[in-house]
């Protein structure tokens, strides 16, 4: 039993793989969230973000670039959300380690807005890095 990367204490294939593998769509802004920093973390899912992140938010980039793992990101803490029919925010802190070793966190406001029956990742705040 692989336990997910987003830290919610599921396995990885009842709670992130349904949204990563498109089998799913995230119904919460939190679901589309934890599925993103999961995508962050195993590295390997640059179309995945790609996909959920809204056009007017992108920055240029490609899915490929997205899936390079320059950094290793080891646990997530959500610390609010809140959510509307059409629009949500989830505050939540990140850790990570580089590849040098040195440990850090992202502390962001994400905002997120629902199109088309679809939650997408349009920008964020960065609070602390």
């Amino acid at each position: 039993m692989h336990l997910c990367p987003c830290q919610s204490g599921k396995t990885h294939k009842t709670c992130c793989e349904p949204f990563l593998s498109g089998k799913s769509k995230a119904l919460t802004v939190t679901q589309l969230m934890r599925s993103r920093f999961c995508a962050f973390a195993l590295g390997r899912n640059g179309d995945y973000l790609f996909r959920t992140w809204h056009p007017n938010g992108l920055p240029s980039v490609t899915a490929e670039d997205l899936s390079e793992k320059s950094l290793f990101w080891n646990d997530l803490e959500i610390v609010r959300s809140t959510q509307s029919r059409h629009t949500g925010t989830v505050e939540f802190i990140a850790h990570f380690e580089d590849a040098s070793g040195q440990e850090g966190t992202h502390h962001e406001v994400s905002r997120f807005v629902r199109e088309k029956g679809q939650w997408l990742y349009l920008d964020g705040e960065i609070l602390s890095t």
